[in-house]
């Protein structure tokens, strides 16, 4: 039932790669019907608790990423994160280019969730754009 409502609010977001209707929707519900609030990438990465926190003791100098935010936002980014190792070929050589820095794969991972973010973003704030212009609400079908 919500694959209809999330493909008439958010075409554009269905269209990235590994964003099901389910992981749309909640994203959809955390970025909310306020499109001021997305005035920056970093400010929707804050929302979905994938934000980097500097976590660094001495000499290592390393980041993590914030517990905050939606921890649903969250998990849907972490499976459109699953997906994109599993089909798209891009993710992959990231995630391997980083494991040859020296990075675990979950370290990886986390900065591929940034990523994916910043993607959603770009995304969400696109369809504001095209909605307000027409005189519509992005979630108004949601």
């Amino acid at each position: 039932m919500i694959a209809p409502l999330v493909g008439q609010g958010a075409p554009e977001l269905l269209g990235l790669n590994g964003v099901g209707p389910e992981a749309a929707g909640q994203l959809l519900v955390t970025a909310g019907q306020n499109p001021q609030r997305l005035w920056a990438e970093a400010v929707f990465a804050v929302l979905c608790g994938v934000a980097p926190l500097p976590a660094s003791s001495g000499r290592i100098r390393r980041h993590r990423l914030n517990r905050g935010g939606d921890r649903q936002a969250n998990s849907a980014l972490h499976r459109i994160v699953i997906c994109r190792l599993r089909w798209d070929q891009r993710g992959r050589t990231y995630v391997e280019r980083r494991a040859g820095e020296g990075m675990s794969k979950t370290v990886s991972m986390g900065c591929l969730k940034r990523h994916v973010a910043r993607d959603i973003c770009n995304a969400l704030t696109r369809q504001n754009i095209h909605a307000a212009a027409s005189g519509h609400s992005l979630t108004a079908a949601a």
